[in-house]
């Protein structure tokens, strides 16, 4: 399962709005960084065969099955901290996350 938060479906909303096309947002994790994965973050036009679709909070979040075990149980959240803004990923499978912020292990 994989869920976001009232303030990330409506940065999700805002954005498809804004692009006019769109069915909702892809959650996948790729090779990278220090720690080994990192998060990457898609519009999606259409699902493809092997994603998962997860609705929460009136949007649409597609995974691909090879990243779902990497992100089940995933809340988005959408956050401004001062000058700092973005999405925010809490992943119960994260066991470590390098200094910088940028990749984590599972």
């Amino acid at each position: 399962m994989i869920s976001a938060t009232e303030a990330a479906a409506s940065r999700v909303q805002a954005f498809l709005s804004k692009r006019g096309k769109g069915i909702g947002l892809r959650l996948g994790v790729k090779t990278t960084g220090c720690s080994g994965l990192a998060y990457k973050l898609e519009f999606v036009d259409s699902s493809n065969s092997d994603d998962e679709m997860f609705e929460s909070n009136g949007i649409k979040i597609f995974v691909d099955q090879k990243s779902l075990k990497y992100l089940d149980g995933t809340v988005l959240d959408y956050t401004k901290e001062g000058l700092q803004e973005g999405f925010k990923f809490t992943n119960p499978n994260v066991k470590d996350e390098c200094g910088c912020g940028e990749s984590f292990t599972v």
